[in-house]
């Protein structure tokens, strides 16, 4: 009598620890099923909305009317694609998500400077866009980067370029380079110019902020700067991206830009 009920709660004990086993595995298992189909949908399929688009259209002021265009990759200029490559990733075609050397420089200039500068990729904005919700904290970074590298796994970096100029904020309550386009130049991505397209690549650190319909002097200067990158990088960048540019010309012009 005495062994069976001492056995009884260790009996309990390890009844309780398979289930909590159970449980994990199960949740691990789906989370990967469900977050990979997700990421492989969107291969093919156009995301429909996102969070920070659900969260700008409730709350867009009265007197502004929310805009959102799909446009495909074959209608967007290379132009917009370019100047996105200039402003916000250099090297785009050439990291799988994440831009270690980068991260690096970013660390050692936020170290000695009150201004600091990011080392997000094109890759990573979309896995948080389209994916995630807006924060800092270390376990939706986390998420950001699983969801990275799970879009350059599975998608073409053509994919993701097009999901990025479809998806990111160009405004307030204005997403995408076919609302961008229409709103500040009243033309078609597929007609964007090197400079207009430099100007909406301009807004995008604060797009609520600058207007490239009405650029101010900052906004104008950056413009210049993201004409000079487009130039120097070249509009074969994205068939000859495997011998990259000059690094050294290109870092100084990038460097430049993130100063202003």
């Amino acid at each position: 009598m005495a062994e069976s009920k001492s056995s009884k709660p260790r009996s309990e004990k390890t009844s309780w620890g398979k289930r909590i086993w159970r449980f994990l595995w199960k949740f691990t298992l789906w989370f990967f099923i469900i977050t990979i189909s997700w990421v492989i949908l969107y291969r093919w399929v156009n995301p429909p909305t996102t969070y920070l688009q659900l969260s700008e259209r409730w709350s867009c002021p009265e007197g502004k009317e929310f805009h959102k265009q799909w446009v495909d990759a074959e209608d967007i200029s290379i132009n917009m694609k370019l100047a996105v490559v200039a402003s916000e990733d250099n090297n785009f075609m050439k990291h799988n998500g994440l831009d270690w050397g980068a991260i690096e420089k970013a660390k050692k200039y936020n170290a000695t400077h009150k201004k600091k500068r990011g080392a997000s990729t094109i890759s990573q904005q979309v896995a948080k866009n389209v994916f995630l919700w807006p924060g800092r904290n270390w376990i939706r970074k986390g998420f950001e980067v699983y969801f990275t590298y799970l879009i350059e796994f599975f998608w073409s970096k053509e994919r993701i370029m097009e999901v990025y100029l479809n998806v990111i904020e160009m405004g307030p309550c204005k997403f995408g380079v076919g609302a961008a386009a229409k709103d500040y130049f009243k033309t078609t991505p597929a007609k964007l110019s090197r400079e207009q397209a430099a100007l909406i690549a301009g807004c995008l650190p604060n797009p609520k902020k600058f207007n490239p319909g009405a650029p101010s002097a900052y906004l104008q200067k950056r413009q210049a700067a993201i004409a000079r990158l487009m130039r120097l990088i070249g509009d074969s960048y994205f068939e000859r991206y495997e011998n990259g540019v000059p690094e050294e010309e290109l870092e100084k012009e990038k460097a430049d830009l993130d100063e202003e």
